[in-house]
């Protein structure tokens, strides 16, 4: 406590808004594992269950446009502890009896869910643009990337306790205790995360939603195919195919999941290593435009491997391994962009309207993994990654060789 008490106010923020950040991601990552391995187990098919998520994805795109506007006139700290609040709530309605667990009602559950995460994440990743100053670029890429990382580290981590909890606790009981310790999260953050963070000095109009810059369009362009190339396989189609194909228990699925996500956490968190910072330079758009390039050859190759080899366990994961660090470089790097781009004053704005993009691409992918999966197998969806990817390519070559600006 007396070191805590020691550090200057901005990093005990830092930690207020990281330990905030962690706890959510952790309930959302294990609710994601226990909705899509016990609904499976219910004998939906994997078109059925995407469609539990889409209400999830379709109210991450609003949250995100109407978060970011929110954060800006209210202030973060609001937004933040509200997304926790959701969350609780989103947790107990999954607690009613397995008979009063209807399509509709998981489906309703899913969406406050969808609202709590983007409310969370919009407000993390705001917050830390106005921590540092302008002129402390290369500290504020470190932040974003070690906040990125260690975030889906743990929801890493959440996918294989959701796994354990639905064989331990089975459905029901593992909802309820999440739920109780998000709560407690929920009191600690209401005492300990500064009033007014990340409100905007004026009252930002609701057409100001929207963001202006063409660096900036471009970039969330860029991610929402970069994210539907990642989810068009990951979400739906290579949990059900691990399960099926390869016979695997649901902690052998969740396990998996959890390690290729914390995996995926730890290379973001190193990122700043991989595009140059370490040399003194800080990443741009050129950077970002040869980064997904790279990441698009990838499922073409997996693909090109399972088709040859056929259900190859060692071609699919092992390449999904090397997926997961090109991609987790990709990603933390276009979050370093977007907030060193967005505008300080009001920087929820922009922030939100990225990520707005962002959750555009997961329902796609969403939505892509349970209809592709059903209709023509986990190979099919590895060629529609790519074919995103290469789209995202092609986005990323407008980007600014420079720092994104307004």
């Amino acid at each position: 406590m007396m070191r805590l008490s020691q550090l200057s106010a901005e990093v005990r923020q830092y930690l207020v808004v990281t330990g905030n950040y962690w706890a959510f991601t952790l309930t959302d990552g294990a609710l994601r594992m226990l909705v899509v391995l016990h609904f499976h187990q219910l004998g939906y098919s994997p078109l059925e269950v995407a469609g539990l998520f889409l209400f999830y994805e379709i109210f991450g795109v609003v949250t995100n446009l109407l978060g970011g506007w929110l954060g800006a006139r209210f202030g973060l700290n609001r937004t933040m502890n509200i997304g926790l609040l959701l969350q609780v709530g989103a947790l107990l309605m999954l607690t009613v009896p397995s008979a009063a667990l209807s399509v509709v009602w998981v489906m309703a559950a899913q969406a406050l869910s969808g609202i709590a995460k983007d409310l969370n994440k919009m407000s993390a990743k705001s917050s830390i643009k106005l921590l540092l100053p302008d002129d402390q670029q290369g500290a504020l890429y470190r932040w974003v990337a070690l906040l990125t990382g260690s975030k889906n580290a743990l929801k890493g981590l959440g996918f294989f306790l959701g796994g354990v909890l639905l064989t331990t606790l089975g459905f029901r009981g593992a909802v309820l205790l999440m739920a109780v310790l998000l709560a407690l999260v929920w009191l600690l953050s209401r005492r300990l995360l500064k009033r007014d963070l990340g409100r905007a000095s004026g009252k930002p109009k609701f057409r100001e939603m929207l963001s202006k810059s063409r660096a900036i369009n471009l970039l969330s362009a860029a991610r929402l195919f970069l994210f539907a190339a990642r989810d068009v396989w990951f979400v739906i189609a290579l949990p059900v195919y691990l399960s099926s194909v390869f016979g695997w228990d649901f902690w052998q699925v969740g396990g998996f999941m959890a390690c290729w996500v914390i995996g995926y956490g730890l290379v973001q968190t190193q990122a700043p290593r991989f595009t140059g910072r370490r040399g003194g330079k800080l990443p741009d758009g050129r950077a970002a435009a040869y980064w997904v390039l790279a990441l698009s050859l990838l499922p073409a190759l997996i693909a090109i491997g399972l088709q040859w080899q056929g259900p190859n366990a060692w071609v699919l994961l092992g390449g999904l391994l090397v997926f997961g660090a090109v991609f987790a470089v990709n990603s933390s790097l276009h979050s370093y962009l977007i907030v060193a781009g967005a505008q300080r004053d009001g920087v929820s704005l922009d922030v939100g309207f990225y990520y707005m993009s962002n959750a555009l691409g997961r329902l796609l992918g969403t939505l892509l993994s349970g209809w592709v999966y059903q209709s023509a197998g986990l190979v099919a969806c590895l060629w529609w990654s790519t074919g995103l990817l290469v789209v995202a390519t092609l986005i990323s070559l407008g980007l600014p060789r420079s720092a994104v600006t307004r």
